[in-house]
């Protein structure tokens, strides 16, 4: 077997791991997939165990279940570009949503630039990291309300009643890191000066 077959054998054994992986990350089963998909769940279980050759007929819906890249799904080797191609996503009449990444059922990285807003409480199981770019930003955690500016950080669990959005008339920009299943970034501030106010839930340093 040549070089170049040798890859392709190499490439073709490792999507089947990387399905499952993908799939477990999600916390779905193999019928829930199959109803996102319209495929079998026997043709899923024999791609995830690598008893089925995957094709693209195959791996084109399984990509967009996923929400991943064909090339991810593949992990095709890289081409020396190590530039994330960015495609904002518009959200209501001003909202503007970059993903910075894309793997579901992990963290998940997003640039926000947020629009004015009616202030609306909601949670959810989560955890979330916020850290502000340009513009302040109104945080309100249950009956307490933070504001924050560039360079300021947050950090909260998602099933205790939030909303957050632009403090005045005026958008803010975000960087907001979610964990689905409650991972918690790590981050390093300097500590905020002792003013007597609830700090728990906002960090008033920039990151160092």
């Amino acid at each position: 077997m040549c070089r170049v077959e040798k890859e392709l054998e190499r490439l073709l054994d490792g999507i089947g791991p990387r399905l499952r992986a993908l799939r477990r990350d999600r916390g779905l089963t193999l019928a829930q997939l199959g109803a996102d998909t319209g495929l079998s769940v026997s043709t899923l279980s024999r791609l995830e165990s690598g008893k089925r050759r995957p094709t693209l007929d195959l791996l084109i819906p399984l990509a967009r279940a996923h929400r991943v890249a064909l090339d991810d799904l593949v992990a095709a080797p890289a081409t020396g570009d190590p530039r994330v191609h960015l495609k904002p996503v518009r959200k209501g009449r001003a909202d503007v949503v970059v993903p910075l990444t894309r793997y579901p059922g992990r963290v998940q990285v997003f640039k926000h630039l947020l629009a004015p807003r009616e202030a609306k409480l909601v949670s959810h199981e989560g955890h979330e990291w916020l850290y502000v770019l340009a513009g302040e930003l109104r945080l309100l955690l249950g009956t307490r309300e933070h504001l924050l500016r560039p360079g300021e950080v947050a950090e909260f669990d998602t099933r205790e009643p939030h909303w957050f959005g632009p403090a005045g008339s005026t958008p803010v920009e975000i960087l907001h890191l979610f964990g689905p299943r409650g991972d918690q970034a790590v981050v390093r501030t300097t500590p905020p000066a002792d003013t007597g106010q609830d700090c728990s839930a906002a960090s008033s340093g920039p990151l160092t």
